[in-house]
């Protein structure tokens, strides 16, 4: 019983912290400014989430790093693509034809 209870109290609590922090900035609103340092450092955080969501999947092949894993290789050629020539599609085509052909040829 008690179980079911503490349960509740969490998604209580859950859903007040929720509610809490979304709507602070519509109950403040122009009062509420963020200070001018952390506004300019909220501007990487997507950059930081996304880069935290795909490196370990380009770092990892099966639980540990490998130096010939064809996934780690296709992100170099992407980024190497990306930052050079500024074109949206070539460094798509270009990482998935290095990550097929190290894929047929290593075997994997």
């Amino acid at each position: 019983m008690t179980e079911g209870v503490w349960l509740w109290v969490a998604f209580a609590l859950m859903a007040m912290t929720t509610v809490g922090t979304r709507g602070s900035f519509i109950l403040l609103g122009e009062k509420g400014r963020l200070p001018p340092a952390l506004q300019r450092a909220l501007r990487y955080a997507p950059a930081a989430a996304l880069s935290a969501l795909v490196m370990p999947d380009l770092l990892l092949d099966g639980g540990e790093f490998t130096p010939l894993n064809p996934k780690f290789a296709a992100g170099l050629v992407v980024l190497a693509v990306a930052l050079r020539w500024r074109n949206p599609w070539l460094p798509f085509i270009l990482g998935m034809g290095v990550l097929l052909v190290m894929r047929k040829g290593l075997g994997w």
